[in-house]
């Protein structure tokens, strides 16, 4: 990884726009996110704006961009062959991981699909079990988008701040980044479950 890291780190300003989007996209995509997160890509594209070799505003604009459309393949991977793609040997040792994954998606629908973006498990799978479950696909690209957007600028912004850091970031981002999306998730439950007991209230009242 840190061969990875430090050739991503010394290459041209057109090569390090092009490689960090790749990786973005192909994660989500092509679940390139178990060999190399996507937000690993995100904070180095960071770090390569904080040196003032490319611009701050086309690195976070291309993360965006790739990571809600490598979600949307990894949608259409899911609904035209998510069920083998599910049942493939290359996923056999993270079953448990994916029943975790479709139990979340099918209590939480698309809050999963935006929520899934912040934990690099859910974010490499949680497109193609979208496109598995048939999630309504205009749902799944705003959910998408949403999650894309908040993701993308996060991570670039951390990368550009943390500057030549970059190695400690990259170290905890992971661990830290799961626990606030536990905690989102969290707060979510609390917050849908107070509106439900009101909106039954309101019905008994009406009635």
């Amino acid at each position: 990884m840190g061969g990875f890291i430090d050739g991503l780190l010394s290459v041209s300003p057109a090569l390090a726009y092009t490689l960090v989007a790749l990786f973005v996209f192909a994660e989500d995509a092509f679940f390139l996110g178990f060999v190399i997160p996507g937000e690993t890509a995100a904070v180095l594209g960071g770090v390569i704006a904080s040196r003032g070799e490319v611009q701050l505003g086309w690195m976070m604009a291309l993360v965006v961009l790739a990571a809600i459309i490598g979600d949307t393949v990894g949608y259409e991977v899911g609904r035209h062959a998510g069920t083998r793609l599910l049942e493939s040997r290359a996923l056999k040792r993270h079953r448990e991981k994916l029943g975790k994954a479709q139990e979340f998606l099918r209590r939480r629908g698309g809050a999963a699909v935006f929520l899934g973006r912040f934990v690099a498990f859910f974010r490499a799978v949680m497109p193609a079990l979208a496109g598995t479950s048939h999630m309504h696909y205009p749902r799944f690209l705003a959910f998408n988008a949403a999650g894309g957007l908040v993701w993308g600028v996060g991570f670039v912004l951390l990368g550009y701040l943390a500057g030549n850091s970059y190695e400690v970031v990259a170290k905890v981002v992971g661990r830290d980044i799961t626990a606030v999306a536990v905690a989102l998730a969290l707060v979510a439950v609390v917050i849908w479950r107070v509106r439900s007991a009101r909106r039954k209230r309101r019905d008994a009242l009406g009635s």
